[in-house]
């Protein structure tokens, strides 16, 4: 008698979320067409939905238009019925931020918090948690989940962060999502940041077409997400899309991850701004990334980027030159994988057109010609933030599939 209860509770739990899921994706539907596409009872549509507008994730809105009977009434989602933090952290910047479920974001703010002390630094973001809910004023039972985009290898079953070179040393075996979970009391959704953004391109970016794809993030390192069929490919333990630590020149520098000439030991962000300090003081006095080279003492990704689209100087040679090496580990997903998109993303992305069109001449040479044919490169339109989305992404994802009590285990009517 107690499997008979536990399973027809499962039922009734599953046949509410298939009922708000398609509700989610309509502009606005009737109960009759629920009915129709799930094969439920009118019965049990009507329980359902009675239930999801209990709750407030389902508003009424307005009737449409009678066969002869009565008008059906319009049902919708309700976006602002619940809402979910997001986190992409660095080594010493974190993006944070709050979004309805619709993604619309509430608030999305930068920090400086130093991750190079996992415990330490996960502390202080869940302070900068607090401080946001309680600026929101939202009520916290109707914070359902947050997000966190994390560098580094991410275990996909225990959501453990194995090895991050980015975020330093004392990242290793770190348990972010349990460490996280137990400071704020919020359920916590951990996912590499590249898979992160590549999920949020597909979801509500460039990529919504595009059930093979491929999301680049250029920033503190270089790594890729890749979608396939519609779903994140992880392979066996979740560790996909390191291009990064492609080795280009084995007499090159030392990289985080103990190789020497990694694609991201040379051309992610912070060997750029490397390169660019140590090799100005040579450079054309006239240049005018030398000239703040000269005023500040040093330049920045930001001054580089500034700069980069200005032909034959300094910063636009350096970005062509990363956007050449860079794609050839994209030519390496393309011959792969064999995806029907490229989406750049990342502080680097922000360079656009200088280091797009660099990226795809050197894809045209590398990649095979009958793959690389109908592969569109662009840069994400979500660009250096596509990580924070990412992270709201995993969240709403796991929500919406079940993950989460919030969602599936109110009991309010007897509807299955």
């Amino acid at each position: 008698m107690a499997n008979e209860v536990s399973n027809l509770q499962l039922v009734k739990k599953l046949n509410r979320i298939s009922v708000l899921n398609i509700i989610r994706k309509h502009n606005t539907i009737s109960r009759h067409q629920l009915a129709k596409l799930t094969g439920l009872t009118p019965a049990a549509i009507t329980g359902i939905v009675r239930d999801l507008v209990a709750l407030g994730y389902v508003i009424e809105k307005g009737v449409g238009k009678s066969n002869g009977g009565r008008p059906p009434v319009k049902l919708q989602f309700n976006p602002d019925s619940g809402y979910v933090l997001g986190a992409e952290i660095t080594r010493n910047k974190t993006t944070l931020g709050m979004v309805n479920l619709n993604v619309k974001p509430l608030f999305l703010r930068k920090y400086n918090i130093d991750m190079g002390d996992p415990y330490e630094g996960i502390s202080m973001l869940a302070q900068e948690v607090e401080k946001m809910i309680r600026e929101s004023g939202i009520d916290r039972e109707k914070i359902l989940g947050m997000g966190v985009a994390s560098p580094g290898l991410v275990d996909i079953t225990t959501r453990v962060v194995k090895h991050s070179p980015n975020l330093g040393k004392k990242w290793c075996d770190f348990p972010i999502k349990k460490r996280l979970q137990e400071i704020t009391g919020i359920n916590i959704f951990v996912e590499n940041n590249s898979n992160a953004a590549a999920l949020a391109e597909y979801s509500f970016g460039k990529g919504k077409d595009s059930k093979n794809m491929a999301y680049i993030n250029l920033g503190e390192g270089i790594s890729a997400g890749i979608i396939q069929n519609g779903s994140l490919a992880y392979g066996f333990k979740g560790y996909t899309g390191e291009i990064g630590h492609i080795v280009i020149n084995e007499d090159g520098p030392l990289c985080n991850c103990g190789n020497n000439g990694c694609l991201e030991s040379l051309y992610a962000v912070p060997a750029l701004v490397r390169k660019a300090n140590n090799e100005l003081a040579l450079y054309n006095q006239k240049d005018t990334l030398k000239a703040i080279w000269l005023e500040k003492g040093s330049v920045t990704i930001e001054d580089i980027i500034a700069n980069a689209n200005e032909v034959d100087s300094y910063a636009w040679k350096l970005i062509r030159q990363a956007g050449w090496h860079i794609g050839k580990g994209v030519a390496a997903i393309i011959n792969v994988f064999n995806p029907e998109a490229i989406f750049i993303g990342g502080i680097l992305a922000e360079a656009g057109q200088s280091l797009l069109d660099s990226l795809r001449e050197s894809v045209q040479k590398h990649a095979f010609p009958e793959l690389v044919r109908e592969v569109k490169i662009e840069i994400s339109s979500m660009r250096r933030d596509t990580g924070f989305y990412g992270a709201c992404a995993v969240a709403i994802k796991a929500l919406f599939e079940g993950g989460v009590d919030a969602l599936l285990d109110v009991e309010l009517s007897s509807s299955t």
